[in-house]
């Protein structure tokens, strides 16, 4: 929507392919249904350091349309923006329908042919350009073309990996499609048991053996079937791929802030004002209720012991537990549950400065097609936003 309503703003005539009855879906979805706009950070050289080792790739593109600058295209149109915590921003009216709606305003306002309910069944070329796209109702014929199908997360909304063979039989070179922000499955079955309970400021660490990997604090939240929210996803690729060596354990710090000793004087402080209570009735000022009847089970220690009866010893392993929660992770859910899939075209046969393919001159790809590592946080539609941009803009002015 993006690479159309740029084209056609540059008064190129633009047709807009879409096998689903209405444009978005996916896009409607995102962020619980508030859609994640964008990651407000203004920063270029901070906004792609996000990206990691990829992200470099993103400089030139940025140059042409950064945060700010897709900022000012939403809120010139009257959709109103706002910024919540870790940067993350969301149209002030909660609703992912208000940034489909601008979007297909911007189309509609320059003259976007959209033909909704037709499938692409291959594109063709004579080994150098692209020469027309045969869909299941005829065909076309354009100067130029833009593919950005998405990559293979949520199917239901259309998004199926089509892209991907219609490129590899184009001969580009397409890294495969991974689950790259999914939740994790647990094994533990008392984790069911806290579904719902979500946990801020929380240190989250892959273990694998005797090794500590990747380890990061933010926000997550347990599922019926696991833990899941932005930690969880930003670090549920590299768990992918440690379990391809065995098994992984999450170890989860409730108060990364404190160490044992000072998380030990604070539980003692507390239990000092209800000596009279049981345990688990005067536990819900450090811990949920709920989450810390499940690990007082795990630490062995009876929730209904009253507390002059609870132990120095007992105390010391609520502590031990507080610190270093284990689930032992039975797997990452299914492609279908993914926020976004990894993989796509390898990002060395792109030209970033125009988008184009380095293999097709008159062909442009944008958005979830190009191989990038994209953390949860709006990311991944910062690149749809600029990576359509700029396909659009170069998509109408070249000339074969």
């Amino acid at each position: 929507m993006m690479a159309a309503g740029r084209a056609a703003e540059l008064g190129a005539k633009v047709a807009l392919v879409e096998k689903n009855q209405t444009l978005g879906n996916k896009l409607i979805i995102t962020g619980g249904g508030r859609c994640n706009i964008l990651h407000a950070e203004f920063d270029t050289h901070l906004l792609v350091e996000k990206y990691g080792k990829k992200g470099k790739s993103l400089f030139s593109a940025f140059s042409q349309l950064d945060a700010q600058a897709t900022w000012d295209f939403f809120e010139s149109r009257g959709l109103k923006l706002k910024i919540e915590a870790e940067h993350r921003a969301f149209p002030k009216s909660e609703r992912a329908e208000d940034v489909r709606t601008t979007l297909m305003e911007y189309m509609a306002e320059h003259g976007v042919e959209i033909l909704s309910n037709t499938q692409v069944l291959s594109i063709e070329s004579d080994g150098s350009m692209i020469t027309k796209i045969i869909h299941d109702g005829g065909l076309i014929v354009a100067k130029n073309y833009v593919v950005a199908t998405g990559g293979k997360s949520h199917p239901e909304t259309g998004s199926t990996g089509d892209g991907f063979l219609w490129m590899k039989k184009l001969g580009h070179t397409v890294i495969e499609s991974d689950p790259a922000l999914v939740p994790i499955a647990i094994k533990n079955r008392w984790v069911e048991r806290t579904s719902g309970i979500s946990l801020k400021n929380v240190r989250l660490t892959i273990v694998q053996g005797t090794t500590r990997h990747e380890s990061a604090i933010g926000k997550m939240l347990f599922t019926h079937v696991g833990v899941s929210g932005p930690l969880v996803l930003n670090m549920s690729k590299r768990v992918g791929e440690l379990l391809k060596n065995g098994e992984v354990t999450l170890s989860i710090d409730l108060f990364p802030k404190i160490d044992h000793a000072a998380l030990d004087a604070m539980l003692l402080e507390q239990f000092e004002k209800g000596k009279n209570k049981l345990l688990k009735n005067n536990i819900g000022d450090v811990v949920q209720p709920r989450l810390a009847q499940e690990l007082l089970i795990q630490a062995k220690i009876d929730p209904a012991t009253p507390l002059y009866r609870l132990t120095r010893d007992d105390r010391k392993k609520f502590v031990q537990i507080l610190k270093n929660v284990p689930l032992a992770v039975k797997g990452l859910l299914g492609t279908d549950k993914a926020v976004v899939t990894g993989g796509g075209v390898t990002l060395k046969e792109i030209e970033f400065k125009t988008m184009r393919s380095k293999l097709y001159n008159n062909l442009y790809l944008a958005g979830d097609m190009l191989d990038f590592d994209r953390p949860s946080g709006g990311f991944s539609l910062q690149i749809c936003w600029t990576t359509g941009y700029i396909a659009g803009t170069n998509a109408a002015t070249f000339e074969k």
